[in-house]
């Protein structure tokens, strides 16, 4: 085994062992943050009414008609706004 290794200096080494270890941990990072990019990419008409979706949480209704946020990433970011709220905003515009 250590000759198999021999040509790869130790740096090379661990830098293989780190990649292989957290490699699962990175790919999630990155697709959630392909995930945020996307939220942030949909905008939200600034005189939405939050009030007509009664699917969305009541304390959700209040604070998303309090902030007005204009990308459904800055609503996602609100406390109070859970995954669910975001889910029936996405749904309500066709997404």
């Amino acid at each position: 085994m250590d000759n198999l290794l021999a040509p790869y200096d130790e740096e090379q080494l661990v830098s293989s062992e780190i990649h292989m270890k957290y490699e699962g941990y990175i790919l999630k990072e990155k697709e959630m943050v392909d995930k945020m990019e996307r939220l942030e990419s949909i905008r939200i008409k600034p005189d939405f009414d939050y009030k007509i979706l009664n699917a969305l949480s009541h304390e959700a209704r209040q604070k998303l008609s309090t902030v007005k946020p204009q990308t459904i990433g800055q609503a996602s970011r609100i406390s109070g706004v859970n995954p669910s709220d975001i889910s029936v905003l996405l749904v309500h515009m066709g997404r």
